[in-house]
């Protein structure tokens, strides 16, 4: 077995990404980094570095246990990187997913019904200074 690997294999064998030419494209564009450096995708890893992998919005990080370039099947992945991302960086993911609905991307168009009502049950009137208690005072 070899004890170092191309990045850009590993991140595909190891699951991470989807395709070679992802993971390579990823390296390539800085969202790959070892040691707060990018690397390119033909830099060669070995065992017990920590790969950190920007997948917006958060930054996941993987310590290196097996140098693999030929996939393996899912229930593998747990011999081939330990995951140590951050818990801090899970929030930041948790917090993006909550308030994802309030910051539309340009040109996904109008809400649904569906994303309306969570808006709308989101952005309570009281935030706005509206009671149903001043109404009576009227």
């Amino acid at each position: 077995m070899n004890d170092v690997a191309r990045i850009d294999k590993w991140l595909w064998a190891a699951r991470i990404f989807k395709t070679r030419s992802i993971a390579a494209d990823a390296c390539k564009n800085g969202r790959v980094t070892i040691k707060s450096v990018n690397v390119k995708p033909s830099h060669t890893i070995k065992v017990g570095e920590v790969v950190s992998v920007k997948k917006s919005p958060i930054t996941y990080s993987f310590k290196v246990l097996k140098t693999i370039e030929q996939r393996v099947g899912a229930k593998l992945i747990p011999e081939v990187y330990e995951n140590v991302t951050e818990a801090k960086q899970y929030e930041l993911l948790e917090m993006s997913r909550i308030s994802g609905f309030i910051d539309r991307a340009r040109g996904t168009g109008r809400p649904t019904k569906k994303d309306r009502r969570q808006m709308d049950a989101f952005v309570e009137p009281a935030m706005f200074g509206f009671d149903d208690e001043d109404d009576e005072d009227f």
